[in-house]
């Protein structure tokens, strides 16, 4: 699919937590979602919140073809996504996408293991529709503060081997991600996304094993577009910026 900036209606808000709303859209003009590749990101337009100027980037969750819906899971973070997630059924939001680079997906490796934390969960679910649909079936690894946290696991059970891990010990086994015992088993490679320091701890394991690991920054950004210079991340080849050369990167090519 061609990046353009194309009006989507809502075709359902479905609130999942008191933090959380999955919004279903459709293109209003019915263009085909052909190409939308994981890990991949859009910009939406925050028209009703007084408070927002600048569009707010949303990672793409998932794409149904037989209905021809994007998926997005939007996290309560400040007046812009807050109004976002208040969007009623019906109304028309207007999306710049897709943005960004996407999952190096291969169907040569076949003990992966996908990481998600909080809002990093949202990825996750169309990189495992996209490697089950390869003939890989991934292990999902998902963390969250409690069960009243976990998002979306109905889905993520239909694509792979789910695997749940809590803070607090009420769902899954007691700990964060790194602390599950899944995790401490063999993997060709490690997908993940999530808070800053669950990914830098998934890296620093995936280094001391040797294990391919790819991760997907959620950096701040402004424009999606590389001209505004809000998301620069620094890697061993310079400062890049993370909504053009990201927002999935290889553990190799960062600094961390």
């Amino acid at each position: 699919m061609k990046k353009c900036i194309k009006d989507f209606k809502v075709v359902e808000n479905q609130r999942l937590h008191p933090l959380y709303s999955l919004l279903r859209l459709t293109p209003v003009d019915g263009t085909k979602l052909d190409g939308v590749k994981p890990g991949q990101f859009v910009q939406v337009a925050i028209d009703k919140s007084k408070n927002t100027y600048l569009r707010r980037p949303i990672s793409i969750n998932n794409v149904i073809e037989e209905t021809n819906e994007l998926w997005l899971l939007v996290r309560k973070a400040g007046d812009g996504t807050a109004s976002l997630m208040e969007t009623p059924e019906g109304e028309i939001v207007n999306l710049i996408l897709p943005l960004g680079n996407e999952f190096n997906v291969t169907d040569k490796n076949k003990r992966v293991l996908l990481i998600g934390g909080g809002v990093g969960v949202a990825p996750m679910l169309l990189l495992g529709k996209k490697l089950k649909s390869m003939g890989v079936t991934p292990d999902i690894l998902i963390g969250a503060r409690s069960k009243n946290d976990l998002l979306e696991l109905d889905a993520f059970r239909e694509i792979g081997n789910l695997h749940i891990s809590t803070d607090d010990g009420s769902a899954g086994e007691h700990g964060v991600v790194t602390m599950h015992s899944v995790f401490m088993s063999q993997w060709d490679k490690f997908y993940c996304c999530g808070p800053s320091p669950m990914m830098k701890a998934v890296a620093a394991k995936a280094r001391e094993t040797g294990t391919d690991c790819e991760v997907s920054l959620e950096n701040m950004m402004a424009c999606g577009l590389g001209a505004c210079l809000c998301c620069v991340e620094k890697t061993v080849k310079g400062n890049v910026c993370v909504c053009t050369e990201g927002p999935v990167f290889n553990i190799n090519d960062l600094t961390w």
